[in-house]
């Protein structure tokens, strides 16, 4: 459907009641201020009833923005051309997608798994870990998100994804972010296939891990011949200003998790980008993990073209960052009865607020105002601005003004 109008918002709201969820149709429904999606373009959305909003949420993928012309090119000649594989048959886009990839982190790591969302390759590389290894731990981090498929769901800490399916969720251990000893603790005790972490915790609320314990972690990990594995599925592809913040911090991971941007906001692709030692498993039988659509056509045609664009933009990234960083610091300075803290680093900032119910009364304000954000739903206390990478100075100045404005209105209302 590409002319969407006004009238069709009020069955899209019954649909999406009737077929997925009353709440989330409800949600969807105050967050458009009763439109839907009707188009997109660079760093706004267009909604059915005419209006504009600026999109600084997306939950990371829309890094490049919304239609980014080098990306929708590519994507549109391999629709032209050979949208799918057989399979049978060696496709030639996964196999240089994968390449590039590779040499875009370094080339430390010449190993790829394409996926379709972030849970395929954590479950990919928790998977290989354990197969490699003959091991069954897997060590995460308390805050940590990994994903919502069981395998993932494991590693995932927050109580509210797991729901009553503990008893199907073994083989996890998650340790304290801020004990350096948890790790070599955990290795005393049982036999460990792998620990996993997010340099950065998106949905903890934007939340840095200590690189000292990280550095700790990851030394003690690899003495006990446990594999490192970095999922940077939200944070890295210079959301955060480096390809790969592990890599970049010297850390000796054995696997890099990639996902979200990298299909350019255009098309779902995920990457495990990893080590000989950890892919031994499936270079010795390439039919032990696999999936219809692991390096789909349509999808890896993406991955070159959108890390070319964000590597245009690494300047404007470096520029956003200090814009928001700055502005972000004067909100701080004038509303601190009710702005707790700001926790941030390149395109990706939380902004903690006092109570959940006053970020509520923000996001109101937002949806009114035309400024898309993302929430923490482990942290409802806290809202993500998620800034594409092309974003002007004027983008985030509007952002920042909108986000001003609806802070103060939480006030009055709160008051």
């Amino acid at each position: 459907m590409s002319d969407i109008k006004a009238s069709d918002a009020k069955s899209t709201f019954k649909r999406v009641k009737r077929h997925f969820s009353p709440s989330m149709a409800l949600a969807g429904k105050f967050t458009g201020q009763g439109a839907v999606e009707a188009g997109s373009n660079g760093c706004r959305i267009t909604l059915s009833d005419g209006r504009e909003a600026l999109d600084f949420g997306s939950y990371a993928v829309a890094l490049l923005g919304h239609r980014h012309p080098a990306v929708v090119d590519a994507v549109r000649a391999q629709l032209d051309s050979m949208p799918t594989s057989t399979r049978s048959v060696l496709n030639p886009v996964p196999a240089l997608a994968a390449e590039t990839v590779v040499d875009y982190l370094g080339g430390t790591l010449p190993k790829v798994y394409f996926g379709g969302s972030g849970a395929d390759v954590v479950e990919a590389a928790v998977k290989l870990a354990r197969v490699a290894t003959g091991r069954g731990t897997v060590i995460a981090v308390q805050g940590s998100y990994h994903g919502k498929t069981l395998g993932a769901l494991a590693l995932t800490h927050h109580p509210r994804f797991r729901g009553n399916l503990d008893a199907l969720l073994g083989g996890a251990v998650h340790v304290d972010p801020e004990d350096a000893g948890a790790v070599a603790r955990v290795l005393a005790e049982t036999e460990v296939a792998a620990l996993i972490f997010e340099p950065v915790q998106g949905e903890n609320g934007v939340t840095a891990l200590d690189p000292e314990i990280l550095e700790r972690w990851c030394a003690d990990a690899k003495a006990a011949g446990a594999f490192v594995i970095a999922d940077e599925i939200q944070v890295g592809l210079r959301r955060c200003g480096e390809r790969s913040l592990a890599l970049a911090a010297g850390l000796p991971v054995d696997a890099v998790l990639l996902g979200k941007a990298l299909g350019g906001g255009i098309v779902p692709v995920s990457a495990l980008v990893c080590s000989e030692q950890l892919y031994a498993p499936l270079a010795a039988d390439p039919v032990l993990h696999t999936a219809t659509f692991s390096g789909h056509p349509l999808c890896t045609a993406a991955v070159i073209p959108a890390l070319t664009a964000i590597e245009e933009h690494v300047h404007d990234g470096v520029r956003i960052s200090g814009e928001m960083a700055a502005g972000l610091a004067g909100i701080v300075d004038d509303h601190d009865t009710v702005v707790t803290d700001v926790r941030g680093r390149g395109l990706l900032w939380g902004i903690d607020f006092h109570t959940p119910e006053f970020a509520g009364e923000v996001q109101v304000g937002l949806a009114q105002r035309g400024l898309v954000v993302s929430t923490c739903l482990s942290r409802p206390e806290v809202l993500r601005l998620i800034p594409p990478i092309v974003a002007t100075s004027a983008d985030v100045a509007q952002a920042l003004f909108l986000l001003r404005g609806s802070i103060e209105q939480a006030c009055a209302a709160t008051a």
